[in-house]
């Protein structure tokens, strides 16, 4: 297995790429955010104009005037523009991915940096066929910075030079049983998010929207029932995938080790993430666990999925410890 140093340079400087468009997309959309009170009062505006108000216009009407009224608000254009970054934040990901797999002549999924970096381009993609309803775009500035700090981590802490993987990862399991665990990963990473913000808008429901700094934050979030059902919609995508890697993990074990199941700690803490997205799941149908309960489960299923990535493979060894950290 040979090395091709020239495409693996070309991958992380992708993965900058990535990295520096992600910041000035979460910026513009962090200004449409901030530019949402200015479009309120000019929709009203506009609204005046429209029904033919009382008074009539401080300024003629004319060509110009018709187009201003009509065209797109200020929140709407950085909203889009930001919107079309991230598209291109996902083909740099993508194509960082596939140069590092070319490079190393091997599936990317060695070493804690590429998961990480499979788990973002997955959260990303998803995120853009999931949220690409109008009543979810606001949601891509909260999902955004948790990608952009694991990006940040994985190319610091977590960065790992491209090289041929140890010999127990040289398995055509590799690239099965990894990929449908990071795809997971990404997906529940929307999931997580999605409750954290349903728990932020049942806080602050609408019409509350004003009382302190996180009810201005749930101003312009969708419903709490809406963002309920998409961390839902999200979850089942992302349990079937879970458990469908830990058990091609498992048979992947017995080929390499011997055994099925050997409590490892990263089988152990894997398998109690997916059970506690089962108890999700389970509590979600549940008439008394329907609301703030069932949205607290999912929290506790991302956390204990984090918990996973970062304490289980940096912290405690066990036979998965191939993080690549030195």
């Amino acid at each position: 297995m040979t090395l091709n140093e020239t495409l693996a340079q070309y991958s992380d400087w992708a993965f900058e790429s990535a990295f520096a468009v992600l910041v000035l997309a979460l910026v513009l959309l962090i200004a449409e955010y901030a530019s949402h009170r200015a479009d309120l009062v000019a929709e009203r505006e506009r609204k005046l104009v429209a029904v033919g108000a009382a008074e009539p216009p401080s300024e003629p009407a004319g060509p110009g005037r018709v187009a201003e009224v009509q065209g797109r608000t200020l929140s709407e254009r950085l909203g889009n523009m930001g919107r079309a970054l991230v598209v291109v934040v996902a083909a740099l990901q993508v194509t960082s991915i596939v140069l590092r797999g070319l490079s190393t002549e091997r599936f990317p999924l060695g070493n804690m940096y590429e998961f990480v970096a499979m788990a973002c381009a997955a959260a990303v993609l998803f995120g853009l066929v999931v949220l690409r309803k109008p009543a979810y775009r606001i949601m891509w500035v909260y999902l955004l910075v948790p990608v952009l700090i694991l990006m940040f981590l994985a190319a610091t802490v977590l960065y790992a030079d491209a090289a041929p993987v140890v010999p127990a990862l040289q398995s055509f399991w590799l690239p099965i049983h990894v990929t449908i665990i990071s795809v997971g990963s990404g997906i529940f990473l929307v999931s997580g998010v999605a409750s954290l913000l349903f728990l932020l808008r049942i806080r602050f429901p609408k019409g509350e929207e004003g009382r302190g700094v996180f009810g201005r934050i749930a101003e312009r979030l969708p419903d709490a029932q809406t963002l309920d059902r998409l961390a839902y919609r999200t979850t089942i995508i992302g349990f079937p995938l879970f458990g469908a890697g830990i058990i091609l993990g498992a048979i992947w074990a017995e080929a390499a080790w011997g055994r099925f199941w050997g409590w490892d700690p990263k089988e152990t803490v894997s398998f109690i993430t997916w059970v506690i997205y089962a108890a999700y799941l389970h509590a979600r149908a549940t008439s008394g666990w329907r609301n703030t309960r069932a949205a607290w489960i999912n929290v506790a299923g991302f956390v204990a999925m984090l918990f996973n990535l970062f304490i289980i493979n940096m912290v405690v060894s066990g036979l998965h410890s191939y993080a690549g950290l030195n």
